[in-house]
């Protein structure tokens, strides 16, 4: 009985082995960027079909000047992992190393910058993002303030090119 008990127990404090996607739908959702122009939003769909797909858009002086394809899915091992590719960069892919309610972080150790990639529910509802890492020998970090929005408010006012 006590083993079963330490044994159920250990599995509850594992990190990201075996991490239900389901445990991230919190992230679903728009957020828009606080103090950024309208249309700078990171918008992410509810987990189906094994993913999480996310994008992000970032607006300034009413044009895009940033983007960014996100996706969370199981790897070949069974851990999460969080795969981005900025616009004009090649793909990267970082590990969950911890997740609690609310509350996850990505790593690869062996990327230049950032080597994390953090997110955070908070009241309102708000999100922080961060992301975090060695540059030349300095840590340095990036944080994304956002505010969760109405996806259909998220896009800005439409303009015609």
């Amino acid at each position: 009985m006590r083993v079963a008990l330490l044994l159920t127990l250990a599995s509850l404090t594992l990190p990201a082995a075996g991490q239900d996607l389901g445990a991230l739908s919190w992230l679903s959702g728009c957020w828009a960027a606080e103090g950024g122009e309208p249309g700078s939003v990171e918008h992410w769909l509810p987990p189906a079909g094994g993913t999480m797909l996310g994008l992000s858009r970032t607006v300034k002086k009413g044009r895009t000047v940033e983007h960014e394809f996100l996706q969370i899915r199981a790897n070949a091992e069974g851990r999460l992992v969080y795969i981005a590719v900025p616009s004009g960069q090649k793909e990267t892919t970082f590990t969950l190393v911890s997740a609690a309610e609310g509350a996850a972080t990505f790593e690869n150790p062996e990327h230049d910058f950032p080597q994390r990639v953090i997110y955070r529910l908070l009241p309102g509802p708000r999100l922080a993002a961060r992301i975090e890492g060695l540059r030349n020998g300095v840590l340095r970090g990036i944080d994304f303030p956002m505010t969760k929005v109405s996806c259909d408010a998220s896009l800005g006012p439409a303009t015609s090119q």
